[in-house]
């Protein structure tokens, strides 16, 4: 019973983190994401893998960018890139670690494997 208890709270913690993890960035949503390229809302579509340690050295930039207010404007999608394969086939994503970014219903720029956050800040920048 102890046991079975201590997993529950781990599984918790673990949830409870990787939620905090994106703030203010949400889990890709196939229809939220046509909405907001429909609108032509400024879009960020992450492609992240758990495993992968880029994206882990990218998580700080994008924890922060995605909460600064000069990016309020922007619609953050988190991709899971072990499941959204699809998605990676539509926008020919091959790489977990990359950022494809969005103006006004457009692709306008991509970066694969950046972790400088600055270098990041200008590619998010560009779909203002």
């Amino acid at each position: 019973m102890l046991k079975i208890l201590l997993k529950g709270l781990f599984l918790l913690t673990f949830i409870g983190a990787s939620a905090s993890a994106f703030a203010a960035a949400q889990p890709y949503d196939k229809g939220r994401f046509e909405t907001a390229l429909a609108q032509g809302k400024p879009v960020v579509v992450w492609f992240h893998a758990s495993w992968c340690p880029t994206c882990r050295a990218q998580q700080p930039s994008v924890d922060k960018l995605s909460e600064s207010p000069a990016m309020k404007d922007v619609t953050v999608f988190v991709a899971d890139f072990d499941k959204e394969v699809a998605l990676e086939k539509t926008l020919r994503v091959a790489q977990q670690s990359t950022f494809v970014v969005f103006r006004g219903g457009r692709e306008v720029t991509r970066s694969t494997g950046e972790t400088n956050e600055q270098a990041i800040r200008a590619t998010w920048e560009k779909a203002l």
